[in-house]
């Protein structure tokens, strides 16, 4: 790694005054920067301990039962896959809206092979062929497999690269008749479906191609609940202070079962976000939020959640309102409290990247 290279063969007269910004080396953010890299090494260690265990095993010897497999699936294969194919509002109304907008015989591309499911899904709503692509080898061959085992590998070919990595003529056969990109996470961004969607269209989809989704919206509330603050913060435990954790806290970001956890409403519901898959140019942004209060408190975060238009009136959701879905509600922490009075106006200063949302004043 090019930053722990030591420069050599340069001579210097005066050593350069220190930036008093500069945490010298001793202090605590050198050592936890130091500790991040051995973290960071110990995990490569192990990834390196396993798969050297697997090179020596003969394949044949190999059983999907081992403990050698299940310590890799657990570390590779995220656990909400299981949650959500578990999801039947979520898995009928993809299939709906796949029988409903894919035209016979149509050319589809799949982002996000998973299990294969709505690749299988796509090809018996009568699409001619499918391309279901998946960037996790492990899961590329579960999906691989899985079709296989239902026969319709001559219909579905799944590829091991990420959407961004296919070129439309070598491993499409060309612009393909529909996009299907059900890659979203619990605050809409986060697994991708903004630069996902922009590649797909300008090179690999048709001119005249259908989107599922077609559309996105993302809405959102301010909330105070202490309980569902101390899940990502911390200043005394025991008498003891323990706040340095708190740089380890999760910056972006992240699901939250809201009605685990006592919150109260301190504003009204607002449109955060909406995109034209087709049409916007889904890229970074930032805008301003006036949100009317309806109570007096302290907000600790922008509580989020979508709307998925995959057409043909079919809408999926994780509102608060829908404790069936398996995606929980986006937690956008503030840097700090923000005050409400009911029946005034607050305003923040919301940013969205590629695949993060953030808050603040």
């Amino acid at each position: 790694m090019r930053h722990l290279q030591r420069v050599q063969g340069a001579s210097v007269e005066a050593e350069a005054p220190r930036n008093p910004a500069t945490p010298p080396a001793g202090g605590a953010p050198y050592r936890l920067g130091a500790a991040m890299l051995e973290s960071l090494a110990q995990e490569m260690s192990v990834l390196a301990e396993q798969a050297s265990t697997l090179l020596r095993t003969p394949p044949e010897n190999l059983s999907l039962d081992a403990d050698i497999f299940a310590r890799i699936a657990r570390r590779n294969v995220p656990r909400w896959h299981f949650a959500m194919l578990n999801d039947t509002e979520r898995n009928d109304a993809l299939v709906t809206a796949l029988e409903r907008g894919i035209p016979a015989g149509a050319t589809v591309l799949d982002i996000g092979s998973g299990s294969g499911l709505l690749a299988m899904a796509a090809a018996r709503a009568g699409a001619g062929r499918v391309f279901t692509c998946e960037m996790n080898p492990l899961l590329a061959e579960v999906a691989r497999n899985v079709v296989d085992a239902h026969g319709l590998s001559d219909v579905i070919t799944v590829i091991g690269r990420p959407s961004t990595g296919l070129d439309p003529v070598r491993d499409l056969g060309g612009p393909v008749d529909v996009l299907v990109s059900e890659i979203v996470d619990c605050g809409l961004i986060g697994e991708g479906l903004l630069p996902s969607v922009r590649h797909a269209r300008e090179h690999l989809l048709a001119p005249d191609g259908v989107m599922m989704p077609s559309a996105a919206r993302l809405y959102g509330r301010l909330v105070s609940s202490d309980a569902a603050t101390r899940l990502n913060q911390v200043t005394t435990a025991a008498g003891f202070d323990v706040s340095l954790m708190n740089t380890l806290a999760t910056r972006s970001h992240f699901p939250m079962r809201l009605d685990t956890w006592p919150h109260r409403y301190l504003s009204e519901e607002v449109p955060l976000l909406e995109f034209d898959l087709a049409r916007d140019p889904l890229e970074p942004g930032e805008r301003t939020l006036v949100l009317p209060t309806v109570d007096d408190g302290e907000a600790q975060a922008l509580a989020v959640w979508f709307e998925l238009d995959m057409g043909n009136g079919i809408v999926l959701t994780n509102s608060p309102d829908n404790p069936g879905s398996h995606w929980m509600q986006g937690w956008v922490g503030l840097e700090k409290p923000l005050p409400t009075k009911a029946g005034e106006t607050v305003s923040l200063r919301f940013t969205w990247s590629d695949f993060v949302l953030g808050v603040g004043l």
